[in-house]
């Protein structure tokens, strides 16, 4: 098995809403109401931890505030212009630039006052006060540049400004009020509470489930422990909490139960077992801490996180945080939107096409490995004969290929069978910009990708887009070689890596080149 290039365990940044360095960053539950006597039926600990698919989604949560401020900050400031009756009228790109200027810079504000996390949700005069604070800034900033610029006269920005300002902020307090009252609802349901395990079943374990036992109330809910050895080999008092299995077991289970947090509480001593573990795990799209309990080794406060009043080592984070989670999403589904509505003649003459060159339906749907190994289906223009579609992908596409029909081969090359997976972003199953979703049987020089790699699935970490970085490098199309897969998730680790929303905007602007020099592209 091979390593693809530049292909390492990265070390991330904080995600929002975790544990963040200096003291303490978010409570914890007591443990004893969220722990039962053994494993419940389905790994679940005990009665009052919710099942994860009752559980609220933080990013989901965030992308809901974020989404209301985008369309209420605008909203308000149109209504505000058209109900002030001022004698000097704005065209229609002035006024939407200055509604988009200011709606931008209050969010840019909000998120510099760490007011879209969950945490910051709960503390309602904190969130009352940072949107006044933001949406009286931006204005502020706003109307200066009007002013001295000449752009608007003083008789239209008074009434304006103000109409503005207090109706922004008035819905937007209204809305924060339901937000802070859903999430302690919810909280104390435990639905927001991080799904943990822990890793190590020996006293440093227990002392850390203790510790954690005594912060107080807040997000985790713990659901049991993984170790090497059997029961009957831990210590006694480690048997009020479920037992859920050795390290080899651990990978499913976090996918499978959809576990936010992984506690490696194991004596600092055990390196060889700590590293083994970190190699087989950090390929998930989980939070890893090292419980720093007892250890020996001092750093500065700033070098550990705290959950309640535990230090920890931060390992991996999830490559996006829940803010970057929740403006990806709106991101995703808003250009989207704008691309099926500007390309809808488009994709009415290519699905025309398929179904006059051709007998059987336009669309072909194959599954494909999605976001922490689930599959899902994806929609494609359908470009092969029929009869030979191969819904596994356990024969790649080469150039040429007779399963392919004329008018297939064409909008294969040009990109076009892809442009029904717009839908796929509609239905969060994909994003714009991602690691594309492979097929399930995809392979490279006789071996399935995952042989082919090592670490091939920690491209899974994110959800896969329409396009990514290694499409715009190149390295699409037929993977007959180990060097084309490898390029291809080492491309794929370095988009994860190094996430940002502009660089979602540089691929996205990349990409119609890429398709227009048809590289690799049949």
């Amino acid at each position: 098995m091979r390593s693809a290039q530049r292909l390492s365990s990265p070390l991330a940044h904080n995600s929002d809403g975790a544990a963040t360095r200096g003291r303490p960053a978010f409570q914890v539950v007591d443990l004893s109401h969220a722990l039962g006597r053994g494993p419940a039926p389905g790994g679940e600990t005990a009665r009052r931890v919710p099942p994860w698919d009752k559980r609220i989604s933080q990013p989901l949560l965030v992308g809901a505030l974020l989404l209301f401020d985008v369309l209420n900050i605008p909203a308000v400031g149109f209504a505000a212009y058209r109900a002030q009756g001022a004698r000097q009228a704005l065209d229609a790109g002035p006024l939407a630039a200055s509604l988009a200027v200011v709606t931008l810079l209050a969010i840019v504000a909000l998120r510099a006052r760490w007011a879209y996390t969950v945490r910051a949700m709960d503390n309602f005069p904190r969130q009352s006060l940072s949107l006044a604070l933001a949406v009286g800034g931006a204005l502020a900033l706003w109307t200066t540049g009007a002013v001295l610029s000449g752009f608007a006269a003083p008789d239209l920005l008074r009434g304006w400004i103000l109409a503005w300002f207090c109706g922004a902020w008035a819905a937007g307090v209204l809305a924060r009020a339901g937000f802070a009252i859903a999430v302690k609802t919810w909280t104390r349901q435990g639905r927001l509470a991080r799904r943990t395990v822990i890793v190590g079943g020996g006293h440093h374990a227990l002392e850390t489930i203790r510790r954690l036992e005594r912060s107080g109330k807040g997000a985790l809910a713990i659901l049991g422990l993984f170790d090497d050895r059997g029961r009957e080999r831990l210590p006694d008092q480690i048997a009020d909490y479920a037992f859920l299995g050795s390290f080899d077991d651990l990978e499913a289970f976090c996918r499978q139960r959809k576990v936010d947090l992984l506690i490696v509480a194991i004596p600092a001593a055990a390196e060889a077992r700590i590293l083994q573990i970190l190699k087989k795990l950090w390929t998930l799209p989980v939070d890893i801490r090292i419980s720093a309990l007892g250890s020996r080794l001092k750093l500065r406060d700033r070098a550990y996180q705290y959950i309640g009043d535990v230090p920890f080592l931060p390992v991996f984070d999830k490559p996006i945080s829940d803010w970057g989670s929740a403006l990806k999403a709106l991101f995703d589904r808003a250009v989207a939107a704008l691309l099926i509505l500007g390309l809808s003649p488009v994709l009415a003459a290519v699905a025309l096409g398929v179904k006059l060159t051709s007998r059987g339906p336009a669309l072909f749907r194959q599954t494909r490995y999605g976001f922490n190994n689930e599959k899902f289906a994806v929609f494609k223009f359908r470009s092969m004969y029929v009869e030979q579609c191969d819904v596994d992908a356990s024969r790649l596409v080469t150039h040429g290929d007779p399963r392919v029909t004329p008018f297939g081969a064409f909008i294969r090359r040009w990109s076009l069978d892809e442009l029904p997976q717009l839908f796929n972003v509609l239905r969060g199953d994909l994003s714009m910009v991602g690691p594309r979703p492979h097929a399930l049987k995809g392979a490279a020089a006789g071996l399935l990708y995952d042989e082919a790699v090592e670490g091939y699935f920690a491209r899974h970490r994110v959800k896969p887009g329409i396009t990514g970085w290694a499409q715009v490098n190149g390295w699409r199309g037929e993977t007959d070689t180990l060097e084309k897969i490898e390029q291809r998730v080492a491309h794929d680790l370095y988009y994860i890596e190094n996430w940002s929303i502009w660089l979602d905007l540089k691929i996205l602007a990349m990409t119609p080149f890429s398709v227009l020099s048809t590289k690799n592209a049949f």
